[in-house]
């Protein structure tokens, strides 16, 4: 517990009592750290931010000026309860993001991952999940109880309903309601988002081959003709060679009980 020797603190800033405050790490200008966070070695909290409650933040994230991070939740059943929030590594706060604590009622702790770049005014909810190498583009919010795989884009002044799970790999186009859950490698866009096919460039930036990117096709084609569920459980005891067409039928099979988002 503590400051470590070589942590910059600026004067103008309160360390709460208690905070642990890592190797390297710079606090800025009128910035509030609470009692109960942790700071890993060479994070950076720049002017004006607050990072309170039970929170820790990994090695290398950057807090940007008026970030408020691990305050507690806009839910009214919250009561004050033990809860906490959970930041990986090299992640990029940037201007006015809000994360908030975790809840009783869903499990008690938030979770962000490594790599993630949480654009100005993004909303990070209470219970969210969160993995790593996601990117909230400007002022995208995040309801309570989300799940949101690796490598998941959600594009600007877009929102995801509460408890809807995103797939891994996943893009949300700009401004887009999403009220259902999203396959692995989806591309969604609309007022009211729909599944509009394939996030085809995400898939070859991560190495994808072109006959995954087959097999996806066929696959989505067939989810298209039924039932995601059913089409995907008899997909699944047929088999597959392709690694992401598994990958989807998993997600689909997987524990929700919420609709998915269907191919137009």
């Amino acid at each position: 517990m503590g400051i470590a020797k070589t942590a910059i603190v600026h004067a103008s800033a309160v360390v709460e009592p208690g905070a642990s405050i890592g190797e390297g790490c710079r606090i800025g200008p009128f910035c509030l750290i609470g009692a109960e966070v942790t700071l890993g070695a060479g994070v950076e909290v720049k002017s004006h931010a607050v990072v309170a409650g039970d929170t820790t933040v990994g090695d290398g994230t950057v807090i940007f000026p008026f970030a408020t991070i691990g305050e507690v939740p806009q839910d009214l059943k919250f009561k004050g309860e033990k809860s906490r929030l959970v930041i990986g590594a090299r992640n990029r706060i940037r201007e006015h993001v809000t994360i908030n604590v975790g809840t009783e009622g869903g499990g008690g702790v938030t979770r962000v991952g490594d790599d993630c770049l949480l654009m100005a005014g993004a909303h990070v909810a209470h219970d969210c999940q969160v993995g790593n190498r996601v990117i909230l583009v400007n002022n995208a919010a995040l309801a309570g109880h989300c799940v949101l795989e690796d490598d998941v884009i959600v594009g600007g002044l877009s929102g995801v309903h509460q408890f809807v799970r995103i797939g891994r790999g996943a893009m949300i186009g700009a401004v887009t309601m999403v009220t259902a859950d999203v396959i692995p490698h989806g591309m969604v866009h609309g007022p009211r988002g729909t599944l509009d096919g394939l996030n085809l460039v995400g898939l070859k930036r991560r190495g994808a081959t072109r006959a995954d990117m087959t097999a996806l096709r066929d696959l989505l084609a067939d989810l298209g003709q039924g039932t995601f569920r059913e089409t995907a459980k008899a997909r699944a005891e047929a088999g597959s060679d392709s690694v992401p067409v598994n990958e989807v039928l998993d997600f689909i099979l997987g524990p929700s009980d919420r609709s998915f988002l269907t191919p137009r």
